[in-house]
């Protein structure tokens, strides 16, 4: 599937984790991985309730989250950051 940023992601992405190289090299890897298979438990994928419901959620490292949804076959990456900022 192909992947689109929110322009708040995109925001968020270089305010909180702009200058930290392990993050970044680790989002990558970590897309990757989604893209290939977002199933494989590293990722910790899973929905949303409440004000998110129709979004879900995969980790980055153990703190750090991508809140995406799906439209039309395409996933649409919309925020991240740590458990306490994205939720």
């Amino acid at each position: 599937m192909k992947i689109e940023f929110y322009t708040g992601f995109i925001k968020n992405y270089n305010k909180r984790f702009g200058k930290n190289k392990k993050i970044k090299i680790r989002f990558i890897e970590r897309t990757k991985l989604f893209q290939n298979d977002h199933r494989n438990p590293l990722l910790k994928n899973h929905p949303l309730k409440g004000k998110k419901l129709n979004q879900r959620a995969f980790s980055v490292t153990g703190d750090i989250r991508v809140i995406y949804q799906i439209v039309n076959g395409t996933i649409y990456f919309v925020d991240i950051g740590t458990h306490n900022q994205v939720y």
